[in-house]
């Protein structure tokens, strides 16, 4: 008996055994239902026998009467314990069912966490940082070059010039609107002859090259060779 029992799955002990719960609640009812029906008999016998005066059939039937009101109290007494029965059974189920699900959800995950190359993950971020960088550089030294090529000395001769207006209009001045720098900027090719004079030695550097620009040429470069 025991093997055959094992021999079966969970889900179908379980629905075999919810079937018979549900089964013997529903003969419960009925013998219950027989139970009240034979009380109203008992209970208009013992009123026509206590008209014709027949008290020893009365006491008779007034027992029977007892002994089926206390059966039908046993039977709500056991139809309230396999309804018990039956909620402890789902109870049970559910928790199965919940074991099923995180069984399958933990292999899942071992399954994703043998696929993750820890390694490879950690080389890709760092690549992906690093050509980041670079398209940052680039698009910055792009930027810088657009800007040299887009700017005319006409625009800023313009540009002074409309400033000038407004002043006037506004009634003031150039020279009151714009204060003096509090000293004056050496002259770079000064410079450089004075210290070529005096022994130091400077790194050539081109005519109009910009120091941004230099800079970030520099650091792409470096990325580069990475």
């Amino acid at each position: 008996m025991g093997n055959m029992w094992a021999k079966k799955p969970l889900k179908e002990i379980m629905r075999e055994n919810k079937r018979m719960i549900n089964r013997a609640i529903r003969e419960l009812d009925r013998e219950r239902n027989n139970l009240e029906k034979n009380e109203k008999k008992l209970i208009m016998d013992i009123k026509k026998y206590a008209k014709e005066n027949q008290m020893g059939a009365v006491k008779t039937m007034a027992k029977d009467l007892v002994r089926t009101r206390n059966y039908q109290t046993k039977f709500i007494e056991m139809r309230s314990h396999l309804q018990g029965a039956a909620l402890k059974l789902e109870t049970v189920r559910s928790h199965e069912a919940m074991a099923s699900a995180m069984r399958s959800v933990t292999s899942a995950m071992v399954s994703m966490n043998k696929q993750v190359n820890v390694p490879a993950l950690t080389k890709i971020m760092t690549d992906f940082a690093r050509e980041n960088e670079k398209s940052e550089l680039t698009g910055e030294m792009l930027g810088d070059a657009m800007d040299d090529a887009m700017t005319e000395e006409g625009d800023e001769e313009e540009q002074e010039r409309i400033v000038g207006a407004v002043l006037t209009e506004l009634g003031l001045d150039m020279t009151d609107a714009v204060p003096e720098a509090p000293g004056a900027v050496p002259n770079t090719a000064t410079a450089t002859a004075a210290a070529t004079s005096s022994g130091g030695q400077r790194e050539p550097q081109a005519l109009g090259a910009d120091p941004t620009m230099t800079d970030l040429e520099a650091r792409l470069n470096n990325l580069r060779r990475e």
